[in-house]
């Protein structure tokens, strides 16, 4: 028994069996999808198959079973037709055509779900690159305008007025319109008011709108994207679809701070605002063209993939009126979303001390992170003695050692939930961490104890990484007491979490003119917070559901 295996542009002449004289088989290409298989059998009946993958195995009698079924078929998914008999060498001849049905894009048959969460992820990854580009190219903007700290913490924190407002205004309009919607305007906002930054920096009102615009745009982006996977993910693959999307801000940050230093110190410091605006006009135009009337929402997986396999042989006119019939049932289950809406209960969330905790929490780890996000690269530039690229690449260190933190932290909290701990307190012991690690660190860069400076920047790395036990401790919280009413709670949270990016990056600006002490502007307040927020969330955190329902 003979077989042979086959690539694309090879050329193949295998016998037919030692028994028979030999067959010449010729293979050509003859478009981009389809080739040619010419065999000339001398005496009998040549029966052959293509093994698209040279670890397949079969049986050949098997194949030949198969193949003397019909004139054409199917052999390992290869379609085979005869095209015509005709006398030449030997006692027949015959042509026939195998047709490779080659997949392009190569992305084609991926399953929507994961196109779409694929392409989140890459949105998070532009979202935190448009967010820290400005932390890099403040230094060299400062220095062409003329701009002290004050005017460079105010110009930072422009970000953060618009990354407030609109978080409780995107989870609704995510409920109303859906998260793919929201996402792709978020991302076009973002992206175009990026591009505009270097135009309008030399007119400081126009500068600070278009970083307000990115703000609104970055803010709606965890809201679309929570909504996107809950409306196409299923249950099962939901939790993998969240750390997914979500991890990439933290290759956001990772990657803008490489490259970065490097356009500015090449191209100038306009060319980061133009390509990262660049990048995320083409994801828009990208995922605009996904494919969105196959983009099923969870509701309509349910429904229309079986009833797709299950009647293939209706009518389109068919499909159609019932594929509107869903559409109509899941508006009308948005109607209902938006009358719900109405029912959350306010006063009871803000009458659980147990929520104000939370609040007050989330307004102290932001503190430290959004003045730090934003400062420590003119930090380590101008009290460190570093270049530009040397500043950049070194603030890099933090969210890097977040992401080996995360998963020890997450998996620290599980193995204490399993055997037994309270959840109360685990969320507990893992905020505490995440709160008096950074503290301690900071505590000990600002004193005058000769540190070297590779020696103050692991230091701060290895505190800012540690505080990212509050996934596993505060951002817990919100499902372990109430998860009906989790994602509101997290809106609360998050919009009280963003005034600290307002208020604190511009308030370090002013301190450090002020004072000329990075101890006393970026560090001294950040301890006061991270202190003070642990003594809160010690005293009144709670991980015990809550049913705010009856209590309102």
């Amino acid at each position: 028994m003979a077989k042979f295996t086959t690539r694309l542009d090879n050329i193949c002449f295998l016998p037919h069996n030692a028994s028979t004289s030999q067959s010449s088989i010729f293979l050509s290409r003859t478009s981009r999808k389809n080739l040619h298989l010419e065999l000339i059998p001398s005496k009998h009946r040549l029966n052959f198959k293509v093994l698209c993958n040279i670890k397949e195995k079969e049986n050949v009698k098997d194949e030949r079973e198969k193949a003397g079924a019909s004139s054409g078929g199917l052999v390992n998914g290869v379609r085979v037709e005869e095209l015509d008999k005709k006398a030449g060498l030997g006692r027949e001849s015959a042509s026939r055509e195998a047709g490779f049905d080659l997949v392009w894009p190569p992305w084609k048959n991926i399953p929507q779900r994961y196109k779409l969460i694929g392409t989140t992820s890459l949105a998070f990854v532009i979202c935190n690159m448009d967010k820290v580009n400005l932390s890099v190219a403040i230094i060299p903007m400062s220095h062409q305008f003329g701009w002290n700290s004050s005017v460079a913490g105010l110009v930072q924190s422009s970000f953060f007025w618009g990354y407030a407002l609109s978080q409780l205004p995107g989870g609704w309009l995510s409920k109303l319109f859906g998260g793919r919607k929201v996402l792709k305007i978020g991302v076009l906002a973002w992206s175009l008011s990026t591009a505009l930054v270097p135009v309008l920096a030399g007119f400081m009102p126009g500068l600070l709108l278009s970083r307000i615009l990115v703000g609104i745009g970055e803010g709606v982006s965890p809201s679309a994207a929570t909504d996107l996977i809950a409306r196409s993910i299923p249950l099962e693959e939901r939790s993998r679809a969240v750390s997914f999307v979500f991890g990439g801000l933290s290759v956001g940050s990772v990657i803008g701070l490489l490259v970065a230093p490097t356009l500015i110190q090449n191209f100038g410091w306009e060319s980061v605002f133009y390509i990262f605006g660049l990048l995320g006009m083409w994801w828009y135009f990208g995922f605009h063209f996904l494919g969105e009337d196959r983009a099923l929402n969870a509701v309509e997986v349910e429904h229309v993939a079986p009833l797709r396999s299950a009647n293939q042989h209706k009518s389109w006119n068919d499909s159609l009126k019932e594929l509107d019939e869903m559409k109509n049932s899941w508006n009308s289950t948005l109607e209902e979303l938006r009358v719900s809406s109405k029912d959350v209960p306010w006063k009871a969330f803000f009458r659980s001390p147990a929520v104000w905790a939370m609040i007050y929490a989330h307004f102290c780890g932001s503190w430290g992170h959004f003045t730090c996000l934003s400062w420590l690269p003119t930090f380590f530039s101008e009290e460190l003695d570093l270049n530009l690229r040397e500043a950049a690449w070194v603030s890099i260190l933090p969210p890097l050692a977040s992401v080996f933190v995360t998963s020890i932290a997450a998996q620290f909290a599980d193995n204490l939930i399993t055997n037994g701990v309270q959840a109360t307190t685990v969320r507990k012991i893992c905020q505490a961490i995440s709160f008096l690690s950074p503290a301690t660190c900071m505590i000990l860069s600002s004193l005058d104890l000769g540190l070297q400076p590779w020696e103050i920047v692991g230091i701060l790395s290895c505190g800012l990484a540690l505080s990212s036990f509050a996934l596993s401790g505060l951002y817990c919280t919100h499902q372990d007491i109430s998860p009906e009413y989790a994602s509101i709670l997290l809106g609360i949270t998050n919009t009280v979490g963003a005034v600290p990016g307002i208020v604190g990056v511009a308030l370090t600006g002013f301190l450090l003119d002020s004072t000329h002490s990075w101890g006393l502007s970026l560090f001294a307040p950040s301890i006061f917070f991270y202190l003070t927020g642990t003594i809160v969330w010690l005293a009144f955190a709670s991980s015990k559901p809550q049913n705010f329902s009856e209590s309102d």
